[in-house]
Formats: structure tokens, sequence, C-alpha cells
């Protein structure tokens, strides 16, 4: 690690309810990455709902003053003494999911997002809410050298855990498609269904997020509680409201799907069998995902012209930009800035 900074910026996660903030920015060490692993400069980071919810207390942290951060575009500035697959300068992109056990059954499988062992960027290790963060060269993606770090980022995490849910929705050729919340992932997701021909119906408060959702080809946008014009052959849940299950399973048609994508969800009320389940509908949640869906969603957002409409802040604003994420002030996606090369390493 020859001509690198010994100390980097990063934010970490206060605790709930501290008066300064969500996050506070603190001096680090900056990491050594271990003989499998790639030391990588960030670029741009996405500012994800899960780091909200890590933030907020939602998600229990799984150490103290844990750096946030899961949706990281960066360049390789050092590697591992094992690893192979990646050299200094090469523009790879860090992930939600970090490592599986690749023994277990599930792994076995093909089914690595429900290995019990997995483990996650910016909840078990630190993640790229600071100057420079570490990865499994494994579990890394490769970028295109000219891709841009901003626009990219929420395809790390908001898109593969979209076009997760998206498969997990079962939706049919030509079908309809209800996604109730609008946020990072779903203005992505719903870019692919319809350059695949579905026909999107967008469900969620606030006019700014019903207006992109028509710019952005959906057939029809309305309240998140009102009924679509039409009945829907899958839906998917973005927003971390249970109270909206029951919702959308009445709007689906016979022998629907309803995926319920957030890792976070509050309470769902009581359902009716009935109304809300009969006729061969399904409800399934979605868990992570596979190194697999990260690789296809990336393909098929290149091929589909799939791009995401970002604000950005600068490094030294990820507080505000968890709170704008928060309050719903945002639409779209947030994304952190990296420090420009004549701040890198300086207190």
């Amino acid at each position: 690690m020859t001509g690198l900074p010994t100390t980097m910026r990063a934010w970490v996660v206060s605790g709930k309810g501290d008066e300064r903030g969500r996050v506070l920015q603190v001096e680090r060490a900056v990491p050594r990455p271990a003989p499998d692993e790639v030391l990588v400069r960030v670029l741009a980071c996405g500012v994800c709902r899960t780091d909200l919810h890590l933030a907020d207390g939602d998600l229990a942290p799984r150490a103290p003053a844990r750096v946030p951060g899961h949706e990281v575009v960066g360049e390789v500035v050092a590697t591992g003494d094992a690893s192979r697959r990646f050299g200094t300068g090469d523009r790879v992109g860090i992930a939600w999911l970090r490592r599986t056990c690749q023994g277990c059954r599930a792994c076995r499988a093909g089914r690595e997002n429900l290995c019990r062992a997995s483990q996650y960027t910016g909840w078990d290790a630190d993640g790229g809410f600071a100057e420079y963060a570490v990865v499994a060269e494994a579990w890394a993606y490769r970028l295109p050298a000219d891709a841009d770090p901003v626009t990219t980022a929420p395809l790390l995490c908001s898109g593969i855990i979209g076009y997760r849910a998206l498969r997990r929705a079962g939706l049919p050729p030509g079908g309809r498609l209800g996604i109730y919340g609008f946020g990072a992932s779903a203005h992505l997701i719903a870019q692919l269904a319809i350059a695949q021909g579905a026909e999107v119906h967008v469900l969620t408060r606030g006019r700014p997020a019903q207006k992109l959702a028509l710019e952005l080809g959906a057939a029809w946008a309305g309240d998140a509680h009102a009924r679509p014009p039409a009945l829907l052959d899958a839906a998917i849940l973005f927003a971390p409201v249970g109270e909206l299950v029951p919702v959308a399973l009445e709007a689906l048609d016979q022998g629907g799907t309803l995926a319920v994508a957030g890792i976070h969800l509050s309470d769902i009320p009581g359902l009716d069998y009935q109304a809300h389940l009969f006729r061969e509908r399904t409800l399934t949640s979605v868990t992570a995902n596979t190194r697999l869906d990260g690789e296809e969603w990336l393909r098929l957002a290149a091929t589909t012209g799939v791009r995401a409409r970002v604000t950005a802040y600068p490094f030294t604003d990820a507080d505000r930009a968890l709170d704008d994420l928060a309050t719903g002030a945002l639409t779209g996606a947030a994304v952190l800035r990296g420090l420009p090369d004549s701040e890198v390493g300086r207190p």
C-alpha cells in the first residue's frame, strides 16, 4: 500500500435519536485488504433505504460505529496477496451481499442469498460512506472503465434487489405490474419492466414520484391506497409499509403474486383469505440476492438503457442525504460523491 494515505474520513452510524445526526464523521485507519480482497478508493456511494433503517435502529447494528453504504463504485488501488481477479486502476462495484459460506445446502443449490452465514456490506463490515473500502474480489462486480460512478452506484443494490423482486413476482410477458412505492429501486425496475413490454402501474404517495413514474413510461400512477384501473398480474411492494400488503393483494388478478422487496417492513394487518389470497394469489418475500442476479441485472440495465435519476450530495452531506431520504424530499436515488483527488487522505 505504498503511496496511499494511512488515515481516511468516514461516516459511522451514531445510534437512533442522537441529536448530532444519524451519522457522524470520524477519522479511521485506511483498511488493509486481506489476501483475497482488494482495496477500493470510493468514487461514489449510493444512499439506500437499508442505510436509513440501520441508522434509525430498525436494523440492529452488528457492531458499534459501523460505516454504512453498500452501493459503491470505486477504483482498485491495492490488492491482497492472493488476489488475482483485478488489478490496480480497475473500476469495480461493491454491493450489499458481501460473503457467504459456499458450503451449506443453500449455497450448493445456487441460493446463496439464503445462506445463514451470509455477511453484508455496511452491516457486518464497514461500507462505502468512506474514502476507502475493502471487498473480497469474488464478491465485487467488474464495471466498465468509463462507467459514471454517480449514476452507476444505485444499480448495485437498489437495482439488484429490485431485479430479484421482479423475478420473484413472476410477471408474465406483457403483463400488468403494480409497483407500490417509487423510490430508488422502483424507478429502476419500472424502466426495465417497461423496456421488456410490461404495462406498469405505480402506486405511491407524492406527486413528484407519480410524475417521475409517468415520465419514465408508466401507464398509470396514483395514490398508494388507490385501486389501479385494471387488475394486476404481479406487484412489488417497495415501500416498507405493512398496511399496503392487503391493499396490493386485493389489486391482484387471480394467480398473481405480490413480492415484498424490503429488508424491513412495518406490521402487516390481518388478512382476509377470500379477499386477499383465494384464487391462488401469492404473497412472497425477497431476501438479498445472488451474484448471478447482480451480473444479469447489470447486463440487462446496460442493454435496455436503464438510467438512475440521481440527487448527488457532497461526501460531507451524508447526514442530509439520509434526512432527505427519510422525509421523502427526493425522487429517484440519492448518492454521495467521493472526495476529489485534492482532498483524499486529508483530515
